[in-house]
């Protein structure tokens, strides 16, 4: 049954004006209209296609929300938080492997520490976490340090993130800091039981080199340390600062890959009193998008130049008293 005449004029006519109403006056209200809320990429939350992107690979409006850098660039963090109400379930290990060996013959140095955290986001560009640790090490004939085997519950922390600049179309560039105070059971390197207590503070950067598939991050961190060692009550103090890069880039739909770079500097002193040693660290960083809800980042780095300030090891290459020669991270996480 064919149409009438004065029906057909009234459908070209609706048609007419729903291309200039829809794509004109009001675009907000049109996109709304014709796709589902979207959460942000990446450890805080995507759409559909795991990316941030829409039915059909169309952008959204603001391309910020398709990547979530905070967990993209390995050992270095980006400056991203998530929506407001956001929550996410994180598993985190850092796995330290080999130092220099005391004497001739087998020796190993093994250590694990896993942080087990909940993250939740009260507000727009503010992140809280709470975590639980575990460290597991085993060492063996290693210069300057005991031998030891076992594993243990390693105190808790508590992360608190503000975001002061986002990345949007127009700027780049993503700004926050983060402050993690924590509270340990075990000295990081000798693996010897103390009451430690750390206040880290980060600077986290990151921008947009290629919109939607090439970034760059950067971390800026400072780490006093001080704590009561078990039995001798002696007390310790240190400090840490580190410097951080990595660029990383879109190689498929779900997952980024690139070089990272870390420089990190030990200190004897809560201040950088003293100066003990110095490490470069080079290697890759993974992140690949699980469906939906999950996430995970993979990372590795090797020690590639480095120096020990102690004269018994002035001609050694690499600083193996403060650092280890490599590292491993794997991060796990699932939003909900």
């Amino acid at each position: 049954m064919r149409p009438c005449p004065s029906a057909s004029l009234l459908i070209l006519a609706g048609l007419w004006l729903a291309g200039p109403l829809a794509a004109g006056p009001f675009p907000a209200f049109a996109a709304e209209a014709g796709a589902p809320a979207k959460r942000e990429a990446g450890g805080q939350g995507r759409d559909n296609q795991g990316e941030g992107r829409k039915t059909g690979d169309q952008k959204t409006s603001d391309s910020d929300d398709e990547v979530d850098t905070e967990n993209l660039f390995g050992f270095t963090e980006g400056s991203n938080t998530g929506k407001r109400g956001e929550q996410e379930l994180l598993l985190d290990s850092v796995g330290r492997l080999s130092k220099r060996r005391a004497d001739t013959g087998p020796s190993s140095y093994r250590v694990s520490n896993t942080k087990l955290s909940y993250q939740f986001d009260p507000v727009e560009n503010l992140s809280l976490e709470l975590g639980v640790f575990a460290d597991a090490r085993s060492v063996r004939n290693i210069a300057d340090l005991s031998d030891k085997s076992y594993g243990t519950f390693d105190g808790a922390s508590a992360e608190i993130k503000y975001r002061f600049l986002k990345p949007s179309d127009d700027n780049p560039l993503g700004l926050g800091v983060e402050l993690r105070p924590r509270y340990a059971r075990v000295l990081p390197v000798e693996g010897q039981g103390a009451d430690i207590f750390d206040m880290e503070s980060v600077l986290q950067l990151d921008v947009k080199l290629v919109p939607d598939k090439v970034w760059y991050g950067s971390n800026v961190s400072f780490e006093p340390t001080m704590g009561r060692l078990r039995g001798t009550r002696e007390v310790d103090r240190s400090s840490t600062f580190l410097w951080s890069h990595a660029v990383v880039g879109q190689v498929a739909e779900n997952t980024f890959l690139g070089p990272a770079l870390r420089y990190l500097r030990a200190y004897d002193g809560a201040v950088l009193n003293r100066f003990e040693g110095h490490a470069v660290f080079l290697g890759p960083a993974l992140y690949h998008r699980v469906g939906e809800k999950a996430f995970v980042t993979l990372a590795y780095a090797m020690q590639v130049a480095g120096h020990d300030r102690d004269p018994s090891y002035a001609r050694r290459a690499f600083d193996l008293t403060h650092f280890e020669r490599h590292a491993v991270r794997v991060k796990l996480g699932l939003e909900f």
